[in-house]
């Protein structure tokens, strides 16, 4: 049993001299930083990808390894779509943590700048489209007048030009 797994875990404080505010961030295309220095080291950047939580109580971000907590800066959104691939009528997402989830179509819109986003891990976070993911969608899209219909076995999402 880790620390984690006890009801009042994110409710206990610091250790001593510590603070449960930390300088570490996640940026609009999802690398991480701690003192706006890029988190170099791939397995910690990996891990940090899959410590992604909210404080039951409040709702902030957290990283949490189940043995200690701090809350953490979002720019953008919390988790990425890194790939996507084609499962039988359904997108396979491909997450930033590791984990895989079957693209919801009805949760997909359009940013301003023209990045993909949608809910993950059953909507309770958002998560944004590498470019690279994107370019996977493309057996599931077709066109409809100015606009783009996504298309899977969960459904439809229309892209609408801007």
């Amino acid at each position: 049993m880790k620390p984690g797994d006890h009801p009042e875990f994110f409710r206990f404080p610091a250790p001593e001299g510590r603070s449960r505010e930390s300088t570490l961030r996640i940026d609009a295309e999802g690398h991480f930083f701690h003192d706006d220095a890029p988190v170099e080291h791939p397995k910690l950047a990996e891990a940090l990808h899959t410590w992604i939580a909210r404080h039951p109580d409040d709702g902030r971000f957290i990283l949490t390894n189940g043995y200690d907590w701090t809350y953490f800066t979002v720019d953008d959104v919390p988790y990425f779509v890194r790939s996507v691939r084609k499962e039988g009528d359904d997108a396979l997402l491909v997450l930033s943590d590791g984990t895989e989830e079957p693209l919801e179509p009805k949760t997909l819109h359009l940013g301003s700048r023209g990045d993909l986003y949608l809910k993950v891990k059953g909507g309770s976070f958002d998560a944004k489209m590498s470019r690279h993911a994107q370019t996977q969608l493309d057996p599931f899209l077709s066109a409809d007048g100015d606009d783009v219909l996504l298309t899977t076995g969960r459904g439809r999402a229309r892209l609408a030009a801007s």
